[in-house]
C-alpha cells in the first residue's frame, strides 16, 4: 500500500521529464480521465468557435465590415481573412467534435484563435477577452499535442486499421 501511495504521489509531482508507470488499476482510471478531459475540451472549444462562425454567417455584411474596419488580421487581406476565418470556425469544430483529424483541428483552431487575439489587440483587448482567448488557445493546443483521445473517430480508425 505504501508503494502505491508513494508512486501515486510521485506521479502527481513529476514534471513529465521521465516517463512513469502507474499501477495498472490507477493507470486505467487515469487513462479514462484523460480521454474524458480531452472530450470535454473538444466539445467546449468546438462550441465556442462554431457559434462564432454562425454569428459571422448570420450577418455577412457586418462581418466583412468588421474585417475591413476593425480587425487587423496579419498577413491576409480583410475579405480573404473573413472567408478563411469563418470557414475555419465552421469546419474545424465539426472535426473536433467527431475527433476526426483531431490534432489538425486543434492546431487549426489554435491558429484561428491566435489570429483573432492578434487582430483584437489592435482594438480593445480587455483582460477578460485575453483570459478567454488564452483558455481557448491552451485547450486547442492541448488537443493538437495530445490528440483527440480514446473517444474519437481517430481512435476508431486507428484501432480498426490494425
Amino acid at each position: 500500500m505504501n508503494t502505491l501511495i508513494s508512486r501515486s504521489l510521485g506521479t502527481f509531482t513529476d514534471p513529465g521529464l521521465t516517463p512513469t508507470r502507474l499501477p495498472v488499476p490507477l493507470d486505467v482510471v487515469v487513462s479514462h480521465l484523460q480521454s474524458l478531459a480531452l472530450l470535454v475540451a473538444r466539445l467546449y472549444v468546438a462550441r465556442i468557435f462554431f457559434m462564432s462562425g454562425l454569428t459571422k454567417l448570420h450577418d455577412w455584411s457586418s462581418t466583412l465590415a468588421l474585417f475591413h474596419d476593425v480587425y487587423e488580421v496579419p498577413l491576409l487581406p480583410p475579405t480573404l481573412a473573413a472567408y478563411v476565418g469563418t470557414a475555419g470556425e465552421l469546419v474545424l469544430p465539426v472535426l473536433l467534435v467527431l475527433g476526426l483529424a483531431g490534432r489538425f483541428a486543434g492546431a487549426g483552431l489554435f491558429v484561428v484563435n491566435l489570429m483573432a487575439a492578434l487582430s483584437l489587440m489592435a482594438d480593445d483587448f480587455t483582460p477578460v477577452a485575453q483570459a478567454q482567448h488564452t483558455l481557448w488557445g491552451v485547450l486547442a493546443l492541448a488537443i493538437a499535442l495530445f490528440g483527440a483521445g480514446r473517444w474519437s473517430v481517430d481512435r476508431f480508425i486507428r484501432v480498426g486499421g490494425n
